[in-house]
């Protein structure tokens, strides 16, 4: 197959079979005919990283994943737990931007006059209100 039916198939765009093939995760196939022809072990490679992408494994991850041996648990296990630990941080890390970012709803909701406690807490200045002379100064 073509690489335009390659990534049809694998659900992504050539560019990102190309951009694949430059960071070693797929082989380009020698040209046959005038264009390259990817066969359906490409094709597998291609929903394998798509998978291990999806689980939330870094391409880096997904280069050694590769390079395994079938029957190699121990590294396959040690990079999974790493990747969990990973996704935990994260995890953590957005459960803590979001109670600051409800905890600043809150303050909006109930805080009445004066500034904005969301855009004090991200130092975004208020527009100064319009004065009589500033409209008249741009002829309105």
């Amino acid at each position: 197959m073509k690489i335009g039916d390659l990534a049809r198939s694998g659900g992504v765009s050539v560019e990102t079979i190309r951009f694949y093939q430059r960071r070693g995760l797929l082989a380009e196939p020698p040209r046959s005919a005038g264009a390259r022809r990817y066969s359906a072990a490409d094709l597998e490679r291609l929903r394998s990283i798509r998978a291990a992408q999806t689980s939330g494994f870094t391409l880096e991850e997904i280069a050694i994943l590769l390079g395994l041996e079938s029957d190699d648990r121990a590294a396959a296990r040690s990079l999974a737990e790493a990747r969990i630990a990973a996704i935990d941080e994260k995890i953590a890390t957005l459960r803590t931007m979001r109670a600051a970012l409800k905890d600043l709803v809150k303050d909006c909701a109930h805080g009445g006059e004066g500034p904005c406690p969301i855009l004090s807490a991200f130092s975004i200045p208020a527009k100064p209100a319009p004065s009589g002379n500033q409209t008249r100064a741009r002829g309105v």
